[in-house]
């Protein structure tokens, strides 16, 4: 009896505790829902539960949005401004600058080469068949005269040409020492007159045709005179090698003046023209400066380099110049009176241009700008800037990076 007594009286003491567990438990969540609603979770206002909209009471219209430093431009609202102190604009070396209308001139610097005067390089051949028998110019690069022997060639061909116009010549003498036909006599002039013109076509000189008919006697070989006086600069004549018509012999290239051939970047194309003036210089003539003026734009552009090529003329008569040679070339270009600003104040996002304009008091104000030309350190303004205002000459990205820190940006567009 005793034993059942005491078990009992466990089983309702274990109950028990059961019971104080189970309440402490639900005690201590109510506690923590309530805690969690009042003070974690967003609690709507009395106004907007009434009503049905959130944080305004009934007939009232809601408040406008913050609104960011772009829209502020597009409402009229004043430009946002950013306030550095004079102590901190020494301290990174803020300098300003007046927006103002100045005379500019660009300066083109570009690389050229001396080239040969193609109006003066010509090409030595023969319009027949035949064999070199004697060069009397036998290598590359020798200077000849107009006039000169450069080759001998023999052809079977000319032999039988200068034949029939020697044997046409006789029969034309003969018929004007017999008593003919005056019609026989004209007919055999006008014979020996095309056979005289066959043998200039073949490039023989009256020189030679006179003393072929002086002589009565044929000429074994065609004498090549050079044409201009200059250097041999290619020689594709071998001694004793057979030659065909129209085959180049010889280029011989007069260098009393040479070609410049200078590159001129596509962006710098629109400012250059014929007859602009340019100084050249040479690594050759230390100290020496050649003027001339561009005579020819060529009509294309090179692929690789996105250049194209101007010409200037410059003469030669010592022929120190020499085709190859590297030349410097200096273009100066005026671009007249234009509102112009230091180089060095534009801040270039790649999608636009801003530069940070002084208003006083430590405060600058970004503004969007349009740019032209560059020319020598500064830049054209097109839009964005009136004569007079004062800029940030220097430090210009540092100022921008404290602009980017204090989200402050420049109003949308150009100028205001």
């Amino acid at each position: 009896m005793n034993i059942q007594k005491k078990t009992w009286l466990m089983v309702g003491a274990a109950i028990a505790a059961v019971v104080v567990v189970a309440a402490a438990l639900y005690v201590f969540h109510s506690g923590t829902r309530q805690f969690v609603q009042e003070k974690i979770l967003p609690q709507k206002p009395p106004a907007a539960q009434a009503t049905g909209h959130e944080g305004h009471s009934p007939g009232a219209s809601p408040a406008p949005p913050q609104q960011p430093v772009g829209a502020a431009a597009e409402q009229g609202q004043e430009a946002p401004t950013l306030e550095i102190s004079p102590e901190k604009q020494q301290l990174i070396g803020v300098k300003t600058a007046v927006v103002k209308s100045q005379f500019l001139q660009k300066m083109i610097r570009t690389v050229g080469r001396v080239d040969y005067d193609e109006r003066k390089l010509v090409t030595v051949n023969t319009k027949i068949e035949g064999w070199i028998e004697r060069l009397h110019v036998d290598y590359a690069g020798k200077y000849v005269r107009k006039g000169e022997p450069l080759a001998e060639i023999y052809s079977p061909e000319l032999l039988s040409t200068q034949r029939e116009f020697l044997n046409v010549l006789k029969w034309s003498r003969q018929a004007k020492k017999g008593n003919v036909d005056p019609m026989v006599v004209s007919d055999s002039e006008a014979i020996v007159e095309a056979a005289r013109q066959r043998l200039k076509l073949w490039d023989i000189s009256d020189e030679q045709i006179r003393r072929i008919e002086a002589s009565g006697t044929t000429v074994r070989t065609l004498t090549i005179y050079s044409p201009a006086t200059g250097y041999v600069v290619q020689k594709m004549a071998l001694q004793g090698a057979r030659v065909m018509p129209g085959e180049k012999l010889f280029d011989v290239a007069d260098l009393s003046s040479v070609w410049i051939i200078a590159d001129i970047y596509e962006q710098d194309l629109p400012l250059v023209g014929v007859n602009q003036t340019a100084i050249i210089s040479l690594n050759y003539f230390p100290g020496r400066e050649f003027a001339s003026r561009i005579d020819y734009i060529y009509p294309s552009l090179g692929g690789d380099t996105r250049t194209a090529k101007v010409r200037f003329t410059i003469p030669n008569p010592e022929g120190k110049l020499k085709p190859q040679m590297f030349a410097n070339v200096e273009i100066k270009i005026p671009l007249g009176r234009k509102l112009a600003i230091p180089d060095a104040a534009v801040i270039d996002t790649g999608t636009r241009q801003v530069v940070y304009v002084d208003k006083g008091d430590g405060y600058f104000e970004p503004r969007e700008v349009v740019l032209g030309v560059r020319a020598e350190g500064l830049r054209e303004v097109i839009k964005g800037l009136k004569d007079g205002e004062k800029i940030a000459a220097s430090a210009a990205f540092l100022i921008d990076s404290e602009a980017q820190l204090k989200g402050v940006k420049p109003l949308k567009g150009p100028g205001r």
